[in-house]
């Protein structure tokens, strides 16, 4: 059952990528619901109270900041929310600093394509959604970036998870 409960986290990454690309919103019921399951996989995976707190205030943690950051306005809400969950599962170890990482280079990467594209397509290419992003005053979809970097370390948080 435990496995079968792990399958939320890469799956909700990939749910928040494509919704935050399509969208530029990353659905709180999917934040609400990645956040929600861990405690299920935890009590199914036997995990000790004390490491279930861990991962709950580490989770808090990267809300704190990330909710400074959304309120100085460096990232959308969605993102803070959606790195805060992530972070629940990942827990203070060196995973979530490698998430962390990863998200960075993704969100570099992503930004640079994204100034690449708009600096050469125009927004006028009859298709709504790609129109929307090429627009120079659309965000990034950081969603994507985030979404990524929980892919990335899937198979380590997998493997952390069952050993």
């Amino acid at each position: 059952m435990a496995m079968v409960l792990l399958l939320a986290f890469p799956l909700a990454m990939v749910a928040a990528a494509a919704s935050d690309l399509a969208s530029m919103t990353i659905s709180n019921r999917l934040v609400v619901l990645l956040s929600a399951v861990f405690p299920l996989f935890a009590f199914a995976a036997g995990m000790p109270p004390g490491a279930i707190a861990l991962h709950g205030a580490a989770g808090l943690a990267v809300l704190a900041i990330t909710f400074g950051c959304f309120a100085a306005g460096w990232m959308g809400g969605g993102d803070a929310k959606l790195l805060a969950a992530a972070s629940l599962w990942l827990g203070p170890t060196p995973l979530l600093l490698t998430f962390v990482v990863w998200t960075s280079i993704f969100g570099g990467a992503l930004t640079l394509m994204f100034l690449l594209a708009r600096a050469c397509l125009s927004p006028t290419t009859g298709r709504p959604a790609v129109d929307r992003l090429l627009e120079p005053s659309t965000g990034i979809p950081y969603g994507v970036a985030i979404g990524l970097a929980g892919l990335a370390i899937t198979p380590a948080l997998i493997a952390s998870m069952t050993a």
